[in-house]
């Protein structure tokens, strides 16, 4: 596996942890632990049994938490303080090949999973402010295919995930960015008095 192939997994780690940190986590455990890749040192962790079934519950009351509208906006927030730092984990410990955690890597893993999570936490914040759920769970299963998809070729093919886990965050970028623009140019024209 060359240098570019070890950086794209690292940072389409980490830019998964940013919107579903236990999936990812699960993900990779149960990888590492099934045989279908070999993990490096630094996350074997992720097979620990422990570490497996703590993720594994998580990530199935996170599964249900994020199709209710508000507490996915709480749940998110709550989270800021735990995906950040699992990215930055997920990244250096993918691109330590004798188990050292890099500090350059880190850096690189935290700034994917920032992005990543507020990207996510932000359109949600919008698709919030609709009255009818649907656009919310579409949005929450759009995210949960999204993982999944991308954590099943990630170690086959990094360079195929990272570019489907970018792509679909700048599809999100620009639809969030339409959105806001038509909400902005709604409150504005709605605000503006009339003369007669």
């Amino acid at each position: 596996m060359t240098d570019a192939h070890v950086f794209a997994i690292g940072l389409a780690l980490a830019a998964l942890a940013g919107v579903r940190v236990y999936l990812t986590v699960f993900g990779v455990g149960l990888a590492g632990l099934m045989g279908w890749t070999h993990l490096p040192p630094a996350l074997e962790v992720t097979t620990s049994p422990w570490v497996l079934g703590t993720a594994g519950v998580l990530a199935v009351v996170e599964f249900f938490a994020d199709k209710i509208p508000g507490v996915d906006s709480g749940w998110d927030l709550l989270h800021t303080v735990l995906r950040v730092p699992v990215g930055a984990f997920l990244a250096a410990a993918a691109l330590s090949p004798d188990g050292q955690l890099g500090a350059g890597a880190l850096a690189t893993g935290a700034g994917a999973a920032l992005a990543t999570h507020l990207l996510k936490s932000g359109s949600r914040a919008m698709i919030n402010a609709s009255p009818e759920p649907v656009s919310n769970w579409a949005a929450s299963l759009g995210e949960d295919t999204v993982t999944l998809g991308a954590l099943a070729i990630v170690f086959r093919h990094p360079l195929l995930a990272l570019a489907l886990v970018l792509g679909l965050g700048l599809l999100v970028f620009l639809a969030v960015a339409w959105l806001a623009r038509r909400l902005y140019k709604g409150i504005i024209g709605g605000s503006g008095t009339r003369t007669t």
